[in-house]
């Protein structure tokens, strides 16, 4: 379903009574826009691209956004409100104008005689494949404001879902920088001024404190190659996953073995297998396309492989809980459930019931985690600061002895 980019122009013309009209209107090129316009009774006087300002203004477009915008869709639908003024109504009640504009933009599209998922597909970088196969199905199928919702309700779990992994891992990452910059800030400012104290004793200091007073002088002399250490690091691994297709797979597959962490992706896995699964199925997308979906929207390459390897089989005839058992990397409560839904035909409402439990057990084990987590980070910061402080303040209590 792809499409040619397209672009928005700033038109000006009269229209069928004779009254000047202007306005903005999307479209792939200027002739486009004027014969979409001619189809509206307006004649054109002027069609320009309109410019791109230099800097970027009001919020970026989030996934939660888009989220949010399918489900404000789906509801004026299924109320009775007309495709094309739904638009206009839900960009009426948004606050982000670079929402409000991808939204206005599709509605000229839709409203010039586009279809609205051939509307959606020219701008990829909002709307996947996945989300634009369910909308044409449901425009094929006479039943938009349906798939909608289940598109809806699709993204507002999988947005959910990645809220959870989002605050499984970026909870104990900021406590960890936090207590690195403590730590480097103590090595860098406080440290020496004891250094200077210290060398008026006239005595021989303990090897704790002489540990510390090496750390603080490599970290005062090198930070600067520490820091462009780090960020070096950190952008190689970052353009290594994204320029090597064999390192990203060795990466997600590492991910799955982390402890604790590898547990939360693997379920975090298994349930946006369910839940995509489950909706395309239920959209009346056929198996072997909807696995394509799937692998599409999988997040592990491990998975992905094992999926694309389901769907050939798949495709020769083999059932599915068959193909999935033989990959070996999904348990045994999916291949029940998935079994017993093919034999009942009621596939996607057995996948959605592994969907919300994989999503419950990644919710349970995101808060057992977070609850485990910060005794031990306490305690870790407590016995990097507080041993700092002990070297410190130990020739001090020796001299203190001493006296």
């Amino acid at each position: 379903m792809a499409t040619a980019s397209s672009s928005v122009f700033i038109y000006k013309g009269v229209d069928k009574k004779g009254a000047k009209v202007q306005g903005e209107m999307s479209g792939v090129s200027t002739a486009l826009v004027k014969s979409q316009l001619r189809k509206q009774g307006i004649t054109t006087r002027s069609v320009r691209k309109k410019p791109k300002p230099l800097f970027s203004t009001g919020k970026p477009i989030t996934p939660m956004d888009i989220s949010i915008f399918t489900r404000q869709m789906a509801t004026m639908m299924k109320a009775g409100v007309p495709l094309v003024q739904s638009f206009e109504i839900v960009a009426e009640g948004v606050d982000n104008p670079n929402l409000r504009d991808l939204i206005m933009g599709i509605h000229s599209e839709v409203a010039s005689g586009t279809s609205f998922a051939l509307a959606l597909s020219s701008k990829p970088k909002y709307f996947d494949e996945l989300f634009c196969n369910l909308v044409e199905s449901g425009e094929q199928s006479g039943a938009l404001e349906t798939m909608l919702d289940r598109v809806a309700t699709y993204k507002e779990k999988t947005e959910a879902l990645k809220a959870k992994i989002k605050k499984a891992m970026n909870y104990p990452i900021a406590v960890l920088c936090i207590a690195l910059v403590v730590t480097g800030i103590l090595l860098v400012k406080v440290v020496p001024q004891f250094a200077s104290t210290f060398s008026s004793f006239g005595a021989d200091l303990p090897a704790f404190t002489l540990f510390y007073l090496g750390i603080s002088d490599f970290v005062i002399e090198w930070w600067l190659i520490i820091l462009a250490g780090i960020g070096i690091a950190v952008t190689s691994l970052k353009e290594a996953i994204k320029r090597s297709p064999a390192f990203a797979d060795q990466m997600d597959a590492l991910s799955l073995k982390l402890p604790v962490v590898g547990d939360i992706i693997y379920h975090s896995v298994l349930a946006r297998f369910s839940r995509t699964l489950a909706t395309t199925f239920s959209a009346g997308v056929p198996l072997i396309d909807a696995l394509d979906s799937v692998a599409g929207a999988a997040g592990n390459a491990v998975y992905k492989k094992a999926i694309l390897s389901v769907r050939d089989e798949v495709a020769t005839g083999i059932a599915l809980n068959v193909s999935l058992r033989r990959t070996g990397v999904f348990p045994s409560m999916l291949l029940q459930m998935t079994a017993i839904g093919e034999e009942s035909g009621a596939l996607d409402e057995m996948l959605d019931k592994v969907a919300s439990f994989y999503e419950d057990a990644v919710d349970n084990m995101v808060d057992g985690m977070t609850a485990l987590l910060e005794p031990i980070i306490m305690s870790f910061l407590g016995v990097i600061i507080g041993s700092l402080m002990i070297a410190m303040y130990l020739p001090i209590f020796q001299l203190g002895a001493v006296v």
